[in-house]
Order: C-alpha cells, then sequence, then structure tokens
C-alpha cells in the first residue's frame, strides 16, 4: 500500500513539474509597443492673406517600390517676399475611410517633429505648434519667400527625435536622431 501511495505521490509531482517547466518554456506573444504608423499621403497647404491657397500633395498608395508616387503640383508656384501659413495633414488612405494620422502625430508631438529643408535657401520656416514640453511639431508653420528662383521644398517627419539635441528646436535635422516616418520633396518656384 505504501509503495503505491510513493509511487502515486512520483507521479503527481512529475506531472507539476513537467506542466509547470512547460509553460516556463513556451514564447511569449510579443507586445508591440508603439506600431509605425502607415502614411500614404502628405499635403501641405500654404494661405497667405488675399491669395488662392496652395495645395501641395504626395501620394504613394502601394508604398515604396512599386508605382511612383503621385505629387501634385509637378512644380508649385509661390509669391515673392510672401508669409504662408502651412499646415501639414497626413493620412493612411490605405483604410477606408481613409485615416487621419495627424491626429496621432499631434497627440505624441514629443515623440514627433517635421523639417523643412528647401535647396537652395530661398525659404525660411518657423513652427507655430508646440508639444507639452513647449517643443516644436511642425503640423503648422509659416513659411516665408524670398526672392524669385526655384527650389525644392523637402518635409521629413521625424519619429523619436531628439528635440533637446543642438539646432533641433529651430529645425534643424542634423542632429535629430530618431526614424524617418516619411519624407517627401516638392519643386517649387517662387515668383513675382
Amino acid at each position: 500500500m505504501r509503495s503505491f501511495n510513493l509511487l502515486k505521490t512520483l507521479a503527481l509531482g512529475g506531472a507539476v513539474l513537467f506542466l509547470a517547466s512547460c509553460d516556463d518554456d513556451d514564447p511569449e506573444t510579443p507586445v508591440i509597443p508603439n506600431e509605425e504608423e502607415v502614411i500614404t499621403t502628405l499635403t501641405l497647404t500654404l494661405s497667405s492673406d488675399g491669395n488662392d491657397d496652395v495645395v501641395l500633395k504626395f501620394q504613394d498608395l502601394d508604398g515604396d517600390g512599386g508605382d511612383a508616387p503621385i505629387i501634385t503640383p509637378s512644380t508649385a508656384s509661390l509669391n515673392v517676399n510672401t508669409t504662408y501659413t502651412g499646415v501639414i495633414k497626413v493620412e493612411n488612405e490605405l483604410e477606408d475611410p481613409a485615416e487621419n494620422i495627424t491626429e496621432e502625430v499631434e497627440e505624441e508631438g514629443d515623440e514627433h517633429q517635421f523639417f523643412f529643408m528647401d535647396s537652395n535657401d530661398i525659404l525660411s520656416y518657423s513652427y507655430s505648434d508646440q508639444d507639452e514640453n513647449g517643443n516644436p511639431i511642425g503640423i503648422e508653420s509659416e513659411i516665408m519667400t524670398g526672392t524669385d528662383g526655384s527650389t525644392t521644398l523637402t518635409i521629413t517627419l521625424r519619429h523619436e527625435p531628439d528635440k533637446y539635441a543642438e539646432g533641433v528646436a529651430d529645425g534643424d535635422i542634423t542632429n535629430a536622431g530618431g526614424e524617418t516616418d516619411i519624407e517627401v520633396s516638392f519643386d517649387i518656384d517662387v515668383e513675382e
């Protein structure tokens, strides 16, 4: 009788150890802390007093590779010595209806920043919005034109830039770090 109880106890203990060891070896489902946004479309609307809005749009519905993105207009015209109020909208048009990613960028403003660069230094920029820490986001900005000429305006959205690095708060992307969520370029003519 004793050996039967001993065998029962050993078998039960072995089963418990087996189940416990299996549980520890099973891989856990990974948790994605902040899945990257899918951005298919960036629209920059430029407004100035007494002028029609200028709308610059980048759309790439099939992502990297595949078909070339659609950029409209092919060349945008801006007036010399003019201040434009700029508003950016980023979307995921693969969703139906299109998902407005701008809201997420604004909510997570401390983790995002738009940067504006032009190839011929005839445009200047200032940020009109801030995150909760007083650092720029760039959804809203002012873009000022100088003398006439042609340039390429490149807009880059960085995720988790170092907003306290040298020059970053002033729009210099050099020390920003982080990951690029989207980068688009528009050809611009500044003319009288």
